[in-house]
């Protein structure tokens, strides 16, 4: 009889070894990857007034820097945002009858992202009472600068402006800061003035 419970035993464990064998059949799936969640801070302003022949209001969580790169002219700066490893290039140069030239230069800037790009929009800006005229090029995609843009009042200023982050761009995990950025890039076209 102990014998014959040994034998039951057995094939009971046998059993449930070939149910579990059997019932584990599913293929495993790769998780899709993740990406940091990034935290903003509540937009709000300041107004860049100083020395400069423009000025506009800037995010205060940004912090303005002369620009030190070689080539750099007098009035050009960044708005640094080293939290996020971003910043806003900007740089100004007086109109001397070459307002084609600088707008083309510009544009050709922007559509060099065409071949990381998904796609290149333009958003046009008009303010003739502060003689504000411009274009905002908003490239999507995996390109070095997400945002360009420039201003001019097509006779005196000229201010051209680019939003990089210093990272391997992926427009998947940059895309919530590169949002965010480029409200205040907006922002900055439609407070600016000439002085």
């Amino acid at each position: 009889m102990k014998k014959l419970s040994w034998v039951r035993l057995f094939q009971i464990i046998l059993c449930c070894y070939l149910f579990v064998l059997v019932g584990c059949d599913s293929a495993t799936v790769p998780k899709p990857r993740g990406y940091f969640r990034l935290e903003f801070p509540e937009k709000s302003y300041r107004l860049l007034d100083t020395i400069f022949p423009y000025k506009f209001y800037y995010p205060t969580y940004g912090k303005i820097t002369q620009d030190k790169d070689r080539g750099a002219e007098k009035y050009w700066i960044n708005i640094e945002f080293p939290k996020y490893k971003a910043k806003i290039h900007i740089s100004y140069k007086e109109v001397s009858g070459n307002i084609d030239a600088l707008i083309e230069d510009v544009r050709e800037l922007a559509y060099k992202h065409t071949i990381k790009a998904d796609a290149i929009n333009e958003r046009l800006f008009s303010n003739p009472e502060k003689k504000v005229y411009g274009t905002l090029y908003d490239i999507r995609g995996n390109a070095a600068s997400s945002f360009q843009f420039y201003v001019t009042d097509s006779t005196k200023h000229f201010l051209r402006g680019a939003l990089y982050f210093s990272v391997h761009p992926n427009k998947d995990s940059l895309a919530p800061a590169i949002d965010f950025f480029g409200k205040d890039m907006v922002s900055l076209i439609e407070s600016l003035e000439w002085k």
